[in-house]
């Protein structure tokens, strides 16, 4: 018999697709388990179709029998009322509603065993990227530390090499999801985890926090880029050089120098070297601010600065309470952050 809650998963991922009709969404940036784009998201893809495939043709032999009685042993027009006769015990049926269930339960419990084997325990090659992912509430903190970079919010890995994650928490416990790549992997405060990804294609790819984490955890989001070789190796290089100092923006610079701004967040290349809230050396890079809660401009980051509070109620950046002129300085320095 099919779980409830699988019938709610197949309802909602039905009405998710209407959606996407309904609203030209483009059907790649769909966090859907459905339609994997990575080598382990394929094992788990596969496991969950042959899972669905089996529990659908329990559903319609339930059903088909349900049916079956109800038609023929319904009460007829010339029905005298006498009680037919009854038959107490059946080995053989008996035998069949035992026997079936238990092999089917060994079947899936073997697919399962064998799938998590094949992710889990995946040997990790000569060449692979390391990345170590800090979750915080709420957003995403990326430490390449073979690459020297730390970035935030939105993770790059070249196409077709396996990437290796190293999942940490710095708080309360976050999980770590993107559909299209893997499946999700909690990050426990105390307890390192670990997972991979060996994406198949240049691209965008969406996700989020899997587990509540507190008031904003709907606006923890996630986004991997997949580049080509290419544009990975630039982005490399890019994001290891120093902030850019420019003097046309030197009155901002001294605004967050000289502001708590330093105290959570870190600009390599000044005296910023904090690590409470995400590294800002190249923060107009990123397409995105606050782990996705809007989109990345001038005008957005400037909402943010002066009131974080209106876009992620709880965030636990607080407002500036800059001047006008503070603040503008402060945001034309931000924007060269490049």
């Amino acid at each position: 018999m099919i779980r409830p809650s699988m019938c709610w998963m197949v309802t909602l991922l039905l009405l998710q697709q209407a959606g996407l009709v309904a609203e030209r969404v483009d059907p790649a940036l769909v966090p859907s388990v459905f339609a994997p784009e990575s080598v382990p998201a394929h094992s788990i893809s596969n496991l969950a179709t042959f899972v669905l495939a089996i529990t659908a043709a329990i559903f319609v032999v339930v059903v088909s029998l349900l049916v079956c009685a109800i038609v023929r042993f319904r009460r007829r027009a010339n029905d005298d009322g006498t009680e037919p006769a009854q038959f107490y015990g059946s080995g053989p049926i008996e035998a069949a509603w035992t026997t079936v269930p238990i092999l089917i339960v060994l079947v899936l419990t073997l697919s399962t065993a064998r799938v998590i084997q094949e992710v889990q325990d995946a040997r990790k090659p000569a060449g692979a990227l390391d990345v170590q992912v800090i979750g915080h509430q709420w957003w995403w903190e990326f430490r390449y530390p073979k690459l020297g970079i730390v970035a935030a919010n939105e993770l790059h890995v070249p196409e077709r090499l396996a990437t290796f994650l190293e999942l940490r928490s710095a708080d309360v416990v976050h999980s770590f999801w993107v559909p299209r790549l893997a499946g999700k992997t909690d990050l426990i405060p105390n307890r390192v985890n670990s997972m991979w990804i060996e994406p198949e294609r240049p691209g965008l790819f969406v996700g989020q926090c899997a587990k509540y984490c507190g008031a904003q955890h709907a606006k923890m989001l996630l986004r991997v880029y997949v580049d080509t070789r290419g544009d990975f190796d630039a982005w490399v290089r890019q994001q290891q050089q120093l902030a850019e100092r420019d003097s046309q923006v030197a009155a901002g610079r001294l605004v967050f120098e000289r502001t708590a701004c330093i105290n959570c967040h870190s600009v390599r290349g000044t005296v910023g070297d904090g690590r409470f809230g995400p590294d800002l050396t190249h923060l107009m890079s990123r397409d995105t601010l606050g782990s996705g809660a809007l989109e990345n401009s001038p005008a957005n980051l400037r909402a943010w600065v002066k009131t974080p509070e209106h876009f992620k109620p709880g965030v636990l950046m607080p407002a500036m309470n800059l001047d006008d002129a503070q603040l503008d300085q402060l945001v034309a320095y931000l924007t060269t952050l490049k």
